[in-house]
């Protein structure tokens, strides 16, 4: 018998995985996760509300945690509240694995590295590092590995893996590096060969919320990725 998976939902939106605790979907670039206000296009967590509704299930999904609009990949939703509120306070325990694939600018001299610098948000909004000389009381701790894949000496492949999972922290650390994340205008980018901020969550391995037991899910990032290095 085949498996129900993945199954292909409105707006590009794959689920990936279900149980009667969660919701694992592969979310396309350029669907919000959630509403920020009172918005009603459609969102990651609409188009599964209406899918749980259609399945008769008194359930209402949950985001345990967000990807940018732009930002492609694996991501998360609880059933209930009680789930999600058991993941993200035991996240750090949790999660075992959160990898994701960035196109950047530039090219890199070593091999790989880490990216450990506090972040914080400056009169705009904006996400971005905070230095070791200004007053910053509310700036969170920051740290990303990252790992060369590719480079054509002009745009470079990363392989990214998060040990502190703060807003925007991926886009930050590396438009500080002086490498911006391709299509990310926000944070400087130059280039934009995809039309597409070229940031993919690829992969996350996870205990689950109820038996403990470990989940992996992996979604490949698009070809142009690997294609446009050359």
């Amino acid at each position: 018998m085949s498996s129900p998976y993945p199954r292909h939902l409105p707006q590009g939106l794959v689920l990936l995985y279900e149980d009667r605790d969660l919701l694992v979907v592969d979310k396309p670039a350029g669907l919000l996760s959630i509403a920020a206000g009172a918005e009603r296009e459609k969102t990651a967590y609409r188009i599964l509300a209406e899918y749980l509704r259609k399945k008769g299930e008194k359930r209402r999904p949950a985001v345990v945690h967000r990807l940018d609009r732009e930002t492609s990949g694996v991501m998360i939703f609880a059933k209930s509240d009680a789930v999600k509120r058991k993941l993200m306070d035991h996240w750090d325990e949790a999660v075992l694995e959160r990898r994701y694939l960035a196109l950047v600018e530039g090219a890199f001299i070593e091999a790989e590295g880490t990216i450990d610098a506090p972040l914080g948000e400056d009169r705009r909004g904006r996400v971005v590092v905070v230095s070791g000389g200004q007053q910053a009381p509310f700036s969170q701790n920051a740290v990303t590995h990252w790992k060369l894949l590719k480079s054509n000496g002009r745009l470079s492949l990363l392989s990214l893996e998060l040990e502190t999972g703060r807003r925007n922290q991926i886009r930050a650390h590396l438009a500080h590096s002086g490498h911006p994340v391709v299509g990310d205008k926000k944070y400087g980018a130059k280039t934009d060969p995809l039309k597409r901020l070229c940031l993919h969550a690829e992969r996350i391995v996870f205990h689950h919320p109820h038996d403990g037991r470990v989940l992996e899910f992996e979604v490949k990032a698009p070809a142009g990725f690997y294609r446009v290095t050359g």
